[in-house]
C-alpha cells in the first residue's frame, strides 16, 4: 500500500506562506506517520527545514525553470515522481490550478481553498458595507486538509523551543546587543509593500523618539529591506544609538526569525513581518490602514485588542493594501497618533512582565 504522501502548493508572499506553518506543523503532529511536502519558493525554506521530520520542502522557481506552460508541465512530471496521495492547492491562482487540473486527471485526490471573495468584496464595499469577520487564512488552510481526509486542531506555538533560537547562530555585533542591561528588546518594521499599510515615516520616527524617552535603556531591532529601509533605518540609527539596522547585521532569514524569538514586542504594519514575528511566539503590536483584521489576515496568535487603527466609513477600502486612497490623504494612518501606539506598546510590555 502506498504511504500517504500530501503535496502542499503555496507560492506567493512572504506573510502569506509564513501562516502556512501553524497549520502544517499541527498537520505533521497530529498525523505522524503521513509524509507532507511543501512546495513554493526558495525564500520559504526556512520556515519548514527542521519543523518536523514528517515534513519536507520543495523549490519551484515559477519565473525561470518553471516559466509558463512548458515549465508547469515539466514541474508535474517531477511532482508525480514523488509518489503524492492527496494535493492541497493553498493558494488557487492560475499556475497551482493548472497543477490540479494535471493532477485531477490523473485521479489524485486534490483539494483547494476557497477565498471567500464574495464576503472580503462585501467588507470592502464603497456602499452597503458589510463589516464582519470572514474566515482566517489558518482556517480557510485547515478546511482544504478536512476536505482530504485530514481534520486538524491547530495547537502551533513557535518554530523555536520556548527559550527562543540558537543566539550562537547570529553574529556577535547582534547577540551582545541581546544583554539585560538593554532591555526591553524591542523590533520595529515600519514599512510594508503597499502605501495603504505603512504608518508615515515621520510619525513612527516620533514613536521611536518616545519609546526611547520612556524607555532608554531599550534596544530597538529595525526590521525590513529596501530603499525606504536603507533610507529611514540610516538616517534613525544615526540618529539613535539605541537603534539597529537589522539587515547590515543578519545576512538569512532564519536569523532574523532566531532575533525575533528574542524580543520583548515586535510593532508591525499589516506586513509579513507581522507574521514572522508571530512564527516565534513573540507579542505584536500591529497598525492597519487601508486594510482591516476582519479580512482574516492577523497574526497567528496575536489579540486583536493589540491591532491599532481608526473606524472610518471608508475603511477598510482593500484587503491587500493595494489600492489608492479614495480620500486622497490615507486618513486611516495619519489620524493614528503616535502617543497611541507607545500606549499600547507599554500597556503590552507591562502585561508581559507580570
Amino acid at each position: 500500500m502506498k504511504k500517504e504522501h500530501i503535496l502542499v502548493i503555496r507560492f506567493s508572499a512572504m506573510g502569506d506562506v509564513a501562516m502556512v506553518v501553524p497549520v502544517v506543523w499541527s498537520l505533521a503532529q497530529q498525523y505522524p506517520d503521513v509524509r507532507i511536502t511543501v512546495l513554493s519558493r526558495g525564500f520559504a525554506r526556512p520556515f519548514f527545514e527542521d519543523l518536523a521530520p514528517n515534513i519536507g520542502f520543495m523549490e519551484a522557481d515559477l519565473k525561470k525553470e518553471y516559466h509558463g506552460i512548458k515549465g508547469l508541465n515539466a514541474l508535474y512530471r517531477r511532482l508525480t515522481a514523488k509518489q503524492f496521495t492527496a494535493i492541497a492547492d493553498l493558494h488557487s491562482v492560475l499556475r497551482s490550478e493548472y497543477l490540479r487540473m494535471r493532477f485531477n486527471m490523473g485521479r489524485y485526490r486534490v483539494a483547494h481553498i476557497n477565498k471567500h471573495r464574495k464576503g472580503r468584496r462585501r467588507i470592502t464595499s464603497t456602499n452597503n458595507k458589510e463589516l464582519t469577520p470572514q474566515p482566517t487564512s489558518f482556517q480557510n488552510y485547515s478546511d482544504v486538509f478536512e476536505r482530504l481526509g485530514y481534520p486538524v486542531n491547530i495547537n502551533f506555538k513557535s518554530i523555536f523551543p520556548e527559550e527562543g533560537g540558537d543566539l550562537t547562530l547570529l553574529p556577535a555585533s547582534v547577540s551582545q546587543l541581546l544583554t539585560a542591561n538593554s532591555q526591553p528588546f524591542m523590533g520595529i518594521a515600519p514599512f510594508a509593500a503597499h502605501e495603504g499599510k505603512i504608518y508615515p515615516p515621520q510619525l513612527m520616527q516620533q514613536v521611536i523618539e518616545q519609546l526611547i524617552a520612556q524607555h532608554p535603556t531599550a534596544r530597538i531591532f529595525l526590521f525590513g529591506r529596501g530603499e525606504k529601509e536603507n533610507e529611514y533605518f540610516t538616517t534613525w540609527c544615526q540618529q539613535y544609538p539605541q537603534c539597529t539596522f537589522v539587515s547590515q547585521h543578519l545576512e538569512t532569514l532564519k536569523q532574523e526569525l532566531i532575533l525575533m524569538s528574542h524580543l520583548n514586542i515586535m510593532l508591525s504594519m499589516d506586513s509579513s513581518n507581522m507574521h514572522l514575528a508571530s512564527l516565534t511566539n513573540t507579542p505584536v503590536v500591529s497598525i492597519w490602514g487601508a486594510t482591516h483584521p476582519y479580512a482574516g489576515f492577523m497574526g497567528w496568535g496575536q489579540s486583536p485588542d493589540n491591532a491599532i487603527q481608526v473606524d472610518l466609513d471608508c475603511r477598510p477600502c482593500s484587503i491587500y493594501g493595494q489600492k489608492p486612497c479614495r480620500r486622497g490623504d490615507y486618513a486611516c494612518l495619519n489620524m493614528i497618533k503616535p502617543e497611541t501606539i507607545v500606549e499600547k506598546i507599554n500597556t503590552l510590555l507591562l502585561t508581559k512582565n507580570k
